[in-house]
């Protein structure tokens, strides 16, 4: 091969090389979508307990990031570019924690690194959290179950369901968060008011 060939591959491999970098550059990025707490109510009877909120379970379809649509009920797609800004159990464990502690009603709420040795802890499954298609209407679906045992001998306080369902203006992510936000702002309440009277 003649010096003048070498050259002229070596500079095409270079160019395309900055081709793919300035595409990457120029490649929309993902729509990142964060979910917000809301506490229960700060008066009331206050605990000297502490509590350790486990990282949840959930269904395999919905553990990731990805937003989940369910276009027939045994049918499962994602919404494109769209993300939560975390894996959901772990989305889901910072609500709860946050929720909790902004009652102040008890005196430590914690994700279980570090912190005091718990009293009580806090297990949750996540059944459901995703739009679904029912017709030519798009709604939001909750389904999750919360167990409050003692850390020291794992025996059950209390447990209970939550299912809720809400409608959302349309199937596009903006919508579907918005109104996914809308259920949370009704039930982390609810969740934080019945841990703190079940401690």
């Amino acid at each position: 091969m003649t010096m003048t060939r070498r050259f002229a591959i070596l500079g095409a491999a270079a160019s395309l090389g900055g081709c793919s970098a300035l595409s990457a550059l120029n490649t929309p990025a993902r729509n990142i979508y964060d979910l917000l707490p809301a506490s229960g109510s700060a008066t009331g009877r206050r605990s000297g307990r502490t509590l350790v909120v486990a990282r949840p379970d959930a269904a395999a379809a919905i553990a990731g990031d990805r937003i989940m649509i369910k276009p027939a009920p045994q049918a499962v797609t994602y919404l494109g570019e769209s993300r939560w800004s975390d894996e959901l159990p772990e989305l889901i464990q910072s609500l709860l924690v946050r929720s909790i502690a902004g009652t102040g009603r008890i005196a430590y709420v914690g994700g279980g690194d570090g912190g005091p040795v718990p009293d009580l802890a806090l297990l949750t499954r996540i059944d459901g959290f995703q739009a679904e298609l029912v017709g030519d209407q798009v709604r939001v679906v909750l389904d999750m179950t919360l167990t409050l045992l003692r850390d020291a001998d794992q025996q059950v306080i209390a447990s209970r369901i939550w299912r809720h369902a809400a409608p959302s203006q349309d199937d596009g992510a903006p919508a579907i968060a918005a109104a996914l936000q809308t259920v949370l702002n009704a039930v982390l309440p609810q969740m934080a008011d019945w841990v703190v009277a079940s401690a």
